[in-house]
């Protein structure tokens, strides 16, 4: 009797979950609502999320190439959502490495465990990864963290993730990287999205290439003003980090690349030994289009 009581408490606590997520098919819900799924990326060569979702319901990120929408830019099929990856891991390609693709060596980031907690505030999922070789030999070894949010008018994820070297590593100075979101097409500069940073800057040739605490892309999207904001920890290395922010709707955070931003500044070539590790930290925020980003950076910035 002990047991089927425990049993029922455990199932009516998760039915009052506010954020709760489904292992049958990796979504996750905020007060009942669809918010994010987590796509294992089996078949693209790395995990994503996808689509996103603001409070409304409306999807931010870009359907291609999962779901073919009439009117969407059919260019750059690694861009999937919101992802993490790098493109040069000891040469190893892991950014533009759609399966697809003949630009050789590609790695493939595979999952290998999940766990997830359901909660009334805020909902935890662990993922931990293998970044592997095209010869299947694993370069990094990943654990990440991401926590979903419950707000009333804000959609919130942070990320803690934890890279350690499964063998000697060199990651390379390039552009092609890191932590990275492609928008829908209301956000680009050609249908009236607009890009800002923290230091004020506006626009993609003021964007592109600059280092800054926090990068925000507004748009309207049927009727309903909207903005996506990626925030750069002050505690990770090297902050704050170049921005690869692009007119057609992409826009990544590269903590590691700076030549291939800067032509002034030398090239950045980081090592690791074997049990080396690299901890970063990012949150995402999608937002009614008239909040003041600086202000939640403000408040992340300051632990909360």
């Amino acid at each position: 009797m002990r047991t089927l009581i425990c049993i029922a408490l455990t199932v009516a606590a998760s039915l009052t979950a506010q954020v709760r997520y489904t292992p049958a098919d990796h979504t996750i819900t905020i007060d009942g609502k669809p918010f994010a799924a987590f796509d294992l990326g089996e078949s693209a060569g790395k995990p994503f999320l996808a689509p996103l979702r603001s409070v409304s319901g409306k999807i931010v990120t870009r359907r291609f190439p999962m779901e073919m929408v009439e009117g969407e830019s059919r260019d750059h099929l690694h861009h999937r959502g919101l992802w993490f990856t790098y493109d040069d891991i000891n040469g190893v390609k892991f950014w533009e490495n759609d399966p697809s693709y003949k630009k050789e060596p590609k790695g493939r980031q595979v999952v290998r465990e999940t766990a997830w907690k359901n909660g009334k505030d805020a909902g935890t999922l662990e993922a931990a990864l293998e970044w592997c070789g095209p010869d299947a030999k694993v370069l990094l070894v990943e654990k990440r963290l991401m926590t979903f949010h419950a707000d009333p008018k804000l959609r919130v994820i942070d990320f803690d993730i934890t890279l350690t070297a499964a063998t000697d590593v060199t990651i390379g100075d390039t552009k092609e990287g890191a932590f990275a979101i492609r928008l829908a097409e209301q956000f680009t500069e050609r249908r009236g999205g607009k890009i800002t940073d923290a230091e004020g800057r506006v626009g993609m040739k003021q964007v592109w290439g600059k280092r800054a605490s926090w990068v925000n892309y507004d748009a309207e999207l049927d009727g309903e003003k909207l903005g996506v904001a990626i925030f750069d920890n002050p505690k990770n290395p090297r902050y704050p980090a170049y921005w690869h922010a692009r007119d057609y709707g992409l826009f990544s955070l590269n903590p590691f690349g700076q030549n291939a931003f800067d032509p002034n500044a030398p090239e950045n070539i980081q090592k690791l030994k074997k049990d080396e590790q690299i901890h970063l930290k990012w949150r995402v925020v999608i937002h009614p289009g008239d909040t003041d980003v600086a202000a939640l950076y403000k408040a992340y910035a300051a632990g909360k």
